[in-house]
């Protein structure tokens, strides 16, 4: 197979300009752009992005990134993804009050106080630092401690790595959590568990028998005889209407209802 030829400003990174921008987002003004997908751009330089000063929804994922300064400028960002970049630190978004949402998987963030920026956000509720699926990390994750110490340090956060820590849902986590944490201890080798006991009486699923009938069979008379009560009355009506139009009638003559 032969190699890929390098696009141009390929080799040394690609940097932000005013014409990519207005090329990803169709529009003709900066401030007008409120969404911006440059996932896998090779971007080393965020240039002018800066000036989208309208900009709600950024993805900047797979890219060389180093630093977000030109993001302090984007107050009306709340939604972010900068996962799978080269990030030592996240210290211009602090500025970015309305933030709710942060991706940073796979990045060089080494400790937790690299995190103390964001301690301001009071609108961040969703941050990721650790993606399984996409495999991608941060240094600091290695630690078996580092989401309490995160909780901790953030404590309006409700989503971590996608796993709920507090608000709707949280309590159900925490309960599966501790049943696969005793599942996981019950496995190991130790005294054998007490043999689980059955929770009903023996006998108590069998089938009782068959109770009589009785009862099913004198309804089904009574209404044997109640229906043929019915149509002597019917009888009796129709002999009756044809009496009284007879009588009606004068002779002779032919008499015709319509309805």
């Amino acid at each position: 197979m032969e190699p890929q030829e390098e696009k141009p400003g390929e080799a040394d990174g690609v940097r932000i300009t005013p014409q990519l921008l207005k090329a990803r987002s169709g529009e003709f003004a900066l401030e007008s752009i409120l969404l911006l997908k440059l996932r896998g751009l090779g971007l080393v330089d965020l240039g002018c992005l800066g000036e989208c000063l309208g900009l709600e929804w950024l993805d900047l994922s797979g890219n060389e990134l180093t630093q977000l300064g030109p993001l302090a400028s984007l107050r009306q960002l709340t939604v972010l993804n900068v996962a799978n970049n080269r990030l030592t630190g996240l210290e211009p978004l602090a500025a970015c009050e309305n933030l709710q949402s942060l991706n940073a998987a796979g990045n060089l963030l080494a400790t937790p106080g690299q995190l103390q920026c964001l301690a301001g956000l009071q609108d961040l509720e969703y941050l990721r630092l650790w993606d399984p699926l996409a495999r991608l990390s941060n240094p600091l994750c290695a630690s078996p401690s580092y989401r309490a110490v995160v909780r901790e340090l953030l404590p309006g956060l409700k989503v971590v790595d996608g796993e709920r820590v507090t608000g709707h849902g949280s309590e159900f986590y925490q309960l599966c959590q501790d049943l696969d944490s005793s599942l996981h201890r019950s496995s190991s080798p130790g005294p054998r568990a007490t043999e689980a006991q059955p929770w009903v009486e023996p006998g108590y699923w069998e089938s009782w028998p068959t109770r009589s009938s009785s009862i099913l069979e004198e309804a089904c008379r009574q209404f044997q005889d109640t229906l043929q009560e019915c149509h002597d009355l019917d009888r009796q009506a129709s002999d009756s209407l044809a009496q009284a139009q007879q009588a009606l009638s004068p002779a002779g003559t032919t008499s015709s209802f319509i309805f």
